[in-house]
């Protein structure tokens, strides 16, 4: 698996789907519950925001911005709450998502993000599963976006303690997108009603073109949770970790992912030869959390040979195992033969005398 270099204030792509495509997230109000809940707590553990969000029948779009470098412990703080709540929803075990590597795409600029967002909001439009984006009757950021809405959302008591760790009531609240500060919320509502409103006409005329009709909601809710979609995916295309419009930024994020990636494999080889005061290029995240390495500060560079001032960080302590004692072996006593009995030879008897008669 690539190295990924994690540092904050970036905002990421999310997508993940469930096992086997399955429809385990198909809406109802339990399942929309624990989304939800799981979802705003998870951002609130971490400092995360929240940028946007949909739940499809079998797959997630989301994304985030990171302030605080800690993505992937939200991602798996999220996905692991969901997957057992819904798990104990439909009574089944194993996992609810896919065993592949969820897509983590960082969006570089502002058009990015947006063109991201209007994709994820429009998605449930693309399959044709309703004839309006606010129609779906999944989990969607869509409304509370426009109408700028903090939810309040309560713990799902069919699962999760009433005594436990896990908090009764959460708020979610979607953040806007890095670069579009500047507009009010009317005019950002209405930037998100034209998108969304060309991508509904977009999909119309599609329909119209190929007669395919809308599922509607009411065969959406129908479906069973085992289901699966009847189409083929697309399996062994590219998984781009970067999205960006702009080709010079695109270059340069590519570049920069692949500098650190040369400097984390060149760090790596150095630590597995043993040498425990290799400093790991800024960005490090499993290793670092995990206190196995040091890293560098922000802002400093480091050469494919490891070349780096020293950085005053305290290495993690090596413990020797203990030696192994074999325990002496259990010597068995001999065994004490007994002499064999002395057997007597029997008396020989002689044989009586035969004594002759007197003569007559």
């Amino acid at each position: 698996m690539r190295p990924r270099q994690v540092i904050p204030g970036r905002s990421y792509f999310i997508t993940r789907r469930c096992t086997q495509r399955q429809f385990l997230l198909r809406p109802d109000d339990k399942v929309n519950q624990a989304i939800k809940y799981c979802l705003a707590e998870a951002a609130a553990r971490f400092g995360i925001t929240v940028l946007w969000f949909i739940a499809l029948s079998n797959h997630t779009h989301y994304a985030v911005h990171d302030p605080h470098g800690v993505y992937p412990a939200f991602m798996a703080h999220f996905h692991k709450m969901t997957a057992k709540a819904l798990n104990a929803k439909w009574g089944r075990f194993e996992n609810l998502w896919s065993s592949g590597e969820p897509s983590v795409v960082e969006l570089v600029g502002p058009r990015d993000l947006f063109d991201k967002m209007i994709y994820s909001l429009a998605n449930a439009l693309h399959q044709h599963l309703v004839a309006r984006a606010h129609l779906w009757p999944g989990v969607s950021s869509l409304v509370a976006q426009l109408l700028d809405k903090t939810e309040r959302i309560r713990r799902p008591h069919w699962f999760f303690a009433k005594d436990g760790s896990m908090p009764e009531w959460v708020e979610l609240r979607f953040g806007r997108p890095p670069g579009f500060e500047h507009l009010s919320h009317e005019e950002w509502a209405e930037k998100i009603r034209k998108a969304i409103a060309g991508e509904e006409e977009k999909a119309a005329e599609q329909r119209k073109a190929t007669g395919m009709p809308v599922l509607g909601v009411r065969a959406i809710k129908a479906q069973s949770p085992f289901d699966t979609p009847a189409t083929r995916e697309k399996r062994f295309g590219l998984k781009p970790r970067v999205a960006c419009r702009n080709k010079w930024a695109r270059v340069a994020a590519l570049r920069r992912n692949k500098e650190f990636e040369a400097a984390y494999r060149a760090a790596f080889e150095r630590r597995r030869r043993g040498d425990v005061d290799v400093v790991f290029p800024y960005g490090t995240y499993q290793l670092r959390v995990l206190g196995l390495v040091r890293v560098a500060p922000p802002g400093r560079r480091r050469d494919a040979a490891g070349a780096e001032p020293p950085v005053q960080v305290e290495p993690p302590v090596q413990v020797e195992p203990p030696v192994q004692v074999e325990p002496p072996v259990q010597v068995e006593p001999p065994v004490q033969v007994e002499p064999p009995v002395q057997v007597e030879p029997p008396v020989r008897v002689e044989p009586p005398v035969r004594v002759e008669p007197p003569p007559a």
